[in-house]
């Protein structure tokens, strides 16, 4: 029951789009970031050779749950996914209960890896290199390895502790941090889940896959073309911060959670983050999360709202006085459990309010104040735990601010329409010979109608949207 990996903050200084480079957002924030060689398209096809043999010649027997967790729980991993990361309603309970359900097991067995390893083609080639030793165009990828813990650490105490390798930053980092306290009591026959967590990334606490930090697309090509521009929740504050926040659930229909989070010193963001200068905080970030799942039946329901609110220097010497940006977020997730099938579907609106004073005083943006809409909408179907589609659009429009966001027409405006295939060969009958061993092939297709604000010409130099469109096929394994 790993969740799917999470973009670590090299990864997010690197990129637009899924989560907003800290660059992009702040011109005068500096970053060191490593490069890579890419993996040789024979290493590639070796891999999906390997796992093809696997899956045919391996004995199988039946399910269990994937590392560290599925030692401590014994429990098949559809039990809390239907492909991971999309958490089911027991994996949600799992996670907001601390991740100690289960036996005790030694500490060598709450450990874990994850693999990625991916190709990328766009349908025109790139301008420049997207990284140094790379193409502009189909490139063979060694995108990551995750070391990780999972389990309880003591009493009603658990954890996930992520650290990652890029394989195109070529640098280790640490990537998601959930550290729980959780307890449950019962109150005039009504039961109280409650407990405190942990964290260094705005929802990466969420146990519902329509925040930014769990939503879909949950894998994408770290070397393709993104947008510019995605609002401040979609990763600006992911590893270079540190948080806590309390949460209860009532009779597991309410949910609510309050917390504060602040960048790390310089120094913690150069050991743990691989950052140097990057934004800082002036003040706490309060976050909040509200959520109703009237769960029925094979029926699983959630309605809910989240935001934060943040104040950050846009240069990293904080000479400048602070900007500042409020997301208030709306969402909503079904999901429907058939005896052969299940299906899922999430939409998520956030609504940004940017004061941006402080980055007109150094020159960093146009207007003193934007506004930043994004609506993120899709709908997965997965047969016999085995095979899964997606389709997903998301929608982000605004504000014009040249300056601050960098296109060529000023506009945020961008829309994208994602396919995604997904096979597990052995999520229902895994290997005997090692039952955690579960991949994932992963094919996916992503289709601009707008980027940065146009359809046509969308740098200045003739590119059209569809020019970015993005075939990525990738392999996950995790041990």
């Amino acid at each position: 029951m790993i969740p799917a990996l999470g973009k670590n903050v090299v990864r997010a200084m690197r990129e637009g789009g899924t989560t907003m480079s800290v660059t992009e957002r702040y011109p005068n924030a500096k970053s060191q970031i490593g490069v890579s060689h890419g993996l040789r398209a024979s290493s590639f096809a070796g891999l999906l050779v390997l796992l093809g043999l696997f899956c045919s010649l391996v004995p199988l027997k039946s399910a269990y749950a994937i590392p560290p967790f599925a030692r401590q729980t014994g429990l098949n991993c559809n039990v809390c996914h239907t492909v991971y990361p999309q958490l089911t309603p027991f994996g949600r309970q799992f996670k907001l209960n601390g991740y100690k359900m289960g036996k005790s097991v030694p500490i060598y067995e709450k450990l874990g890896a994850w693999l990625q390893g991916s190709f990328d083609r766009t349908n025109k080639d790139q301008t420049d290199p997207p990284a140094e030793h790379f193409a502009t165009n189909n490139n063979f990828t060694f995108d990551d390895a995750s070391l990780f813990y999972g389990g309880r650490l003591v009493g009603d105490i658990g954890a996930f502790l992520q650290g990652t390798y890029d394989g195109i930053g070529r640098v280790w980092t640490w990537d998601n941090m959930d550290v729980r306290y959780a307890h449950d009591t019962t109150i005039n026959g009504n039961k109280l889940l409650f407990g405190v967590s942990l964290n260094n990334n705005p929802g990466v606490q969420d146990v519902y896959n329509t925040m930014p930090a769990w939503s879909f697309p949950f894998d994408s090509s770290g070397l393709a073309p993104a947008p510019a521009a995605a609002p401040f929740m979609e990763g600006t504050l992911g590893q270079i911060s540190a948080g806590a926040s309390v949460y209860g659930m009532w009779n597991n229909r309410y949910y609510a959670e309050v917390g504060a989070y602040h960048t790390l010193s310089s120094g913690a963001n150069d050991l743990l983050a691989d950052s140097q200068d990057t934004v800082k905080s002036d003040g706490l970030a309060p976050y909040w999360r509200f959520v109703y799942t009237p769960d029925v039946g094979k029926n699983s329901l959630s309605l809910g709202t989240f935001g934060i609110h943040a104040a950050l220097y846009p240069d990293a010497n904080q000479t400048s006085k602070s900007d500042s940006y409020t997301d208030i977020g709306f969402d909503s997730q079904y999901q429907y459990f058939g005896e052969r099938y299940s299906s899922t579907t999430r939409v998520s609106f956030i609504q940004e309010f940017q004061d941006l004073g402080g980055s007109v005083a150094i020159g960093s943006a146009d207007n003193n104040s934007n506004q930043l809409h994004k609506i993120n909408a899709s709908s997965s179907f997965t047969w016999d735990k085995t095979y899964s589609g997606t389709l997903g659009i998301a929608h982000t429009w605004g504000s014009k601010d040249a300056t601050f966001y960098g296109t060529p027409t000023g506009s945020p405006d961008s829309t994208a329409l994602t396919v995604q295939g997904d096979w597990l060969p052995l999520n229902k009958s895994p290997w005997s010979v090692y039952p955690w061993f579960n991949p994932r092939l992963t094919a996916q297709y992503t289709h601009y109608f707008q980027f940065d604000g146009s359809s046509s010409n969308v740098d200045g130099a003739g590119r059209s949207a569809s020019d970015n469109d993005t075939l990525f096929l990738l392999a996950t394994l995790t041990l």
